[in-house]
């Protein structure tokens, strides 16, 4: 079981557009859109989102997020009136980078806590930012280097799958392209990179399970990132 994620909007068709983007990344998780008015018009609906958030939940939970602060109100009035208000989460994050970075670290298997920080640390100053490649670790690090080979380089959907990848691996990855580096665990960052089809990218990984973390990388590498 995985948490769900529940998109609520004043706009039926801008929560539909981004759960569709956040179910790309995540295929394992449900993401339910919630928008829109009872009549069909711009607004929030407490019955729909009610609704929402019970689907969304298959039994690990949910995190719900949100546009606009009527539709966080709505939000919290459904959650306080579950049965059990600890089966979901509100979360203060931006909507679209959040709904990613989120349903990337459910499908990793992130706990509901995990899984609100992802969103929330999406619109911050940490892991969804890159940063000045750092020199690489002089010892007890495992190195590689490839060219991007397939048509979306480090883009949406191979950045979530580089994450997802190493996701529960106990290790610390830096992905560098240029003069950029990212963590590895943050599709956000690793988007941010930049890079693109052609490009020389290296990966750095140090921990317990660093080569672990490597083969995995490079595995998806020979796979084109499954594009094929």
């Amino acid at each position: 079981m995985r948490v769900g994620l529940v998109v609520v909007s004043h706009s039926a068709k801008l929560a539909e557009g981004i759960a569709e983007v956040a179910g790309q990344m995540a295929p394992d998780v449900t993401v339910v859109p919630a928008g829109g008015a009872a009549d069909g018009g711009i607004g929030t609906d407490y019955d729909a989102v009610s609704a929402a958030v019970e689907r969304a939940d298959t039994g690990a939970g949910a995190v719900v997020l949100y546009d606009l602060g009527s539709a966080q109100m709505t939000a919290e009035m459904v959650v306080e009136a579950l049965d059990d208000p600890g089966k979901a989460v509100v979360v203060d994050a931006p909507l679209v980078e959040g709904a990613v970075a989120a349903a990337v670290a459910a499908q990793g298997g992130a706990d509901r806590a995990g899984v609100a920080r992802a969103a929330s640390e999406a619109g911050g100053t940490g892991e969804a930012e890159t940063t000045p490649a750092a020199p690489a670790a002089e010892t007890g690090a495992v190195r590689t280097e490839f060219t991007l080979d397939n048509e979306a380089g480090l883009h949406a959907r191979p950045a979530a799958l580089l994450v997802r990848a190493v996701a529960g691996v106990e290790a610390d990855v830096r992905v560098r392209f240029g003069d950029g580096e990212a963590d590895g665990h943050s599709v956000l960052a690793i988007m941010s990179l930049g890079a693109r089809k052609g490009d020389r990218v290296s990966v750095e990984a140090t921990g317990p399970q660093a080569q672990e973390a490597v083969d995995r990388i490079e595995a998806l590498v020979r796979r084109r990132f499954d594009e094929d």
